[in-house]
């Protein structure tokens, strides 16, 4: 089923996404996030092939709210979580940084996860058990971790909380950080290297869905601001603090829940 997907969403990426890139006008959704046309043909075409691959019911970003939660709700012996354009403000403004999710669900964990960044041509993918590859290759492509002083960390400011805000201003326990504004390719380049660390001050279930699995594949690690178990924190509003390393993630949770305070 995984090769089937990764045609899915390269095909869907190809025919209803990039034809649209810097053409299509937005609006605003409630919540002040972009919406284009784009994202909402992405939404229609996965939901069709998807449930032609597997009669799992859809979840995606551009559905209402009540709709995402009766779908959760029914979707415990097997959900597809979609986001169609994840990065739309770029996808919007000429910044080839966003990429197209696909998660396949199970008893509420992912046991799939496919991230298709359609400007780089970059497949990122896992399955439980079977670890994560980018175009083929194994992850992590860069395997050495760096002590925390000498990482490159992907941080979203906006998100974070007043005090690590200030922490990471002041007193930034890492060599150079980034936001490119993406947050599923963000954990792809965390799992594959290209970030050493990443943190986020909440994330929706289609931001994490896919990545998250890419990211435990590639043997990283991962919790959340007040939970060690990463599963165990808000399914709908979920902070991350992840890395490659053992001793690295280690010593990045431990400075990011001192900061939090």
């Amino acid at each position: 089923m995984l090769q089937s997907v990764i045609e899915i969403v390269k095909h869907v990426a190809e025919v209803e996404v990039m034809p649209r890139y810097l053409k299509v006008a937005h609006s605003r959704k409630a919540d002040g996030s972009l919406c284009t046309e784009a994202d909402l043909a992405c939404q229609v075409a996965l939901v069709r092939e998807l449930t032609g691959l597997a009669p799992y019911p859809v979840l995606g970003e551009e559905m209402p709210e009540s709709e995402q939660r009766m779908l959760w709700m029914a979707g415990s012996d097997g959900l597809w979580c979609i986001d169609p354009i994840d990065g739309t403000s770029n996808f919007v403004n000429g910044v080839p940084y966003f990429a197209v999710s696909v998660a396949l669900m199970k008893a509420g964990r992912s046991v799939m996860g496919v991230i298709y960044d359609p400007v780089a041509d970059e497949m990122f993918y896992a399955e439980k058990g079977q670890g994560a590859f980018l175009n083929g290759e194994r992850l992590p492509i860069k395997t050495r971790s760096p002590d925390l002083r000498h990482s490159l960390a992907g941080v979203e400011l906006k998100r974070i909380s007043d005090a690590i805000a200030t922490q990471v201003a002041l007193h930034p326990p890492y060599s150079s950080q980034r936001n490119f504004g993406a947050s599923t390719l963000d954990w792809c380049y965390t799992a594959a290297g290209r970030f050493d660390v990443y943190l986020h001050g909440g994330q929706k279930l289609w931001d994490y869905a896919a990545g998250c699995l890419i990211m435990e594949e590639a043997g990283g690690q991962m919790c959340t601001l007040a939970c060690d178990d990463f599963w165990a924190d808000d399914l709908w509003e979920r902070p991350v603090v992840a890395a490659l390393g053992v001793d690295l993630f280690a010593e990045w949770k431990a400075w990011i829940r001192a900061a939090d305070k």
